[in-house]
């Protein structure tokens, strides 16, 4: 009988162990793919890619010679022959395929020009696997000088990329963020589901399915379900995709995208869910600065201030920007893509933020479960936050009530037995509550600095694209 005692604890060193242990001077065992060979003549650079980051590893044929230096190479079907572990040659390693998968023994020794100060002197290596056909793209290079439309087309391919890869490591740090911030805040991480009866937004701009002959859809926002779960647990929050039917072809628009969504229960006004995101993102910046910085650098992000965040009524914006910028008042209920980068703008130019709240929308734009100003019911207690003049934030306090909301629903012509599962918690009682959901890859992307939200997404699904 063989039993299962936990995770096995391998030879093979990662960087960060590489970074913290005393191994200089040492022998050591790293597992990785061949990023890059440079053939220097007699010296030959082998860098090796791993999950953590870049490691330069050298071979000299003379410094070699004598010792116990070897290749060997795992059974494969079609593999070609390779000298026996003894004999290594520097033709050997000047043969290497990039994008083979390898184990590498060598002595660890300090190099101020290295990665991180350090390189392996090769001793041996072990060719786990090899690529069949040469790279489309030029992935080794710190820039790939290649189309967005490329990028996206091979990106099994482009994600290998150390500069994509920092991409998506500033973005699991967000995400991070998120998660570690709210629940030292009270929350509860639920999961809700995808597919759903009705979405909560309404409109067309839902993906339909044949649910077993029943009619469902792809969930526009898992805002019924975290409003629920606030009456389980107070605070709520979830990670998860969201689906939107809408034929946009924009840089700004993706058809499935990740939502940052929380829900709080118990407020006594909507400006304490501005706050509580406020908080997120001192926290999160926070951390990117302590763990991310090596991928900071890479990609030249420099972290926003957030100490302090401006909010301004959305009626007042709108004048603020046609006074500043001598712009036309066009549409007073809701704010059009170059009122947003004119209202980024003239916060940072105003308050030097690239962060603005935008408070009262019309409660003609916004859904019906959004509560209206007792002050004055043409607006609703709802917020957007801008980023560097993109919308990547909506929340606001919700109707609580179930006399209220139904009020409103009769008001625009809802009937109330389309979504009776979702009044059933307002039936039974419900507390003040608020909460947001935030466009992660649009955050991404504004931090980042990029100019298109496809770069922000690891396998974007927008009106044209299905695959990879």
């Amino acid at each position: 009988m063989e039993f299962i005692n936990g995770v096995k604890q391998k030879e093979d060193i990662s960087v960060g162990q590489l970074l913290t242990g005393d191994y200089t001077g040492k022998s050591v065992k790293m597992r990785g793919t061949v990023h890059n060979v440079r053939d220097m003549g007699e010296v030959v650079f082998v860098i090796l890619r791993k999950a953590d980051g870049l490691v330069q590893c050298v071979y000299e044929e003379n410094a070699a010679a004598g010792s116990d230096a070897g290749l060997s190479h795992e059974d494969t079907a079609g593999a070609p022959s390779v000298p026996a572990a003894g004999s290594l040659q520097l033709s050997d390693i000047k043969n290497l395929k990039e994008e083979s998968a390898v184990e590498v023994t060598g002595r660890v020794t300090a190099e101020a020009r290295a990665p991180y100060g350090y390189e392996l002197r090769l001793s041996g290596i072990e060719i786990l696997s090899e690529p069949d056909e040469v790279l489309p793209l030029a992935i080794n290079k710190f820039k790939m000088h290649t189309s967005l439309e490329a990028k996206l087309a091979l990106r099994p391919i482009s994600l290998r990329n150390v500069r994509e890869r920092a991409k998506f490591k500033i973005q699991e740090g967000i995400v991070r963020g998120f998660r570690d911030f709210l629940m030292s805040q009270g929350f509860t991480e639920v999961h809700t589901p995808k597919i759903v009866s009705r979405g909560a937004e309404g409109g067309s701009n839902v993906f339909k399915l044949d649910y077993f002959n029943k009619k469902a859809e792809m969930g526009q926002s898992p805002q019924f379900y975290k409003q629920t779960m606030v009456g389980v647990y107070d605070r709520v929050f979830e990670v998860a995709p969201v689906f939107r039917a809408e034929k946009h072809n924009t840089t700004r628009h993706l058809n499935e995208y990740v939502s940052l969504d929380f829900e709080m229960g118990y407020i006594d006004s909507f400006e304490e869910i501005m706050a509580m995101e406020t908080g997120f993102l001192q926290y999160t910046m926070e951390l990117l600065a302590k763990d991310y910085q090596k991928e900071l650098n890479m990609l030249d992000v420099k972290l926003p201030d957030v100490s302090r965040i401006p909010a301004v009524r959305f009626d007042k914006a709108k004048e603020l920007v046609a006074e500043k910028y001598n712009r036309k008042i066009r549409n007073p209920f809701d704010l059009e893509p170059e009122e947003e980068l004119l209202i980024g703008r003239y916060f940072e130019e105003e308050y030097e933020s690239d962060f603005v709240f935008v408070t009262h929308y019309p409660s003609k734009k916004r859904p019906f479960y959004a509560m209206d100003d007792p002050a004055d019911a043409r607006f609703t207690l709802s917020f957007d936050l801008l980023f560097r003049g993109l919308e990547v934030t909506t929340g606001g306090q919700r109707i609580h009530d179930y006399k209220e909301i139904l009020k409103k629903m009769e008001k625009r012509g809802m009937d109330p037995a389309d979504i009776e599962s979702y009044l059933m918690i307002f039936k039974y009682g419900m507390p003040p509550h608020g909460g947001l959901g935030i466009g992660l890859e649009r955050l991404t992307m504004r931090l980042l600095g990029e100019q298109n939200v496809r770069e922000a997404s690891l396998f974007p699904r927008d009106v044209t694209r299905l695959e990879p």
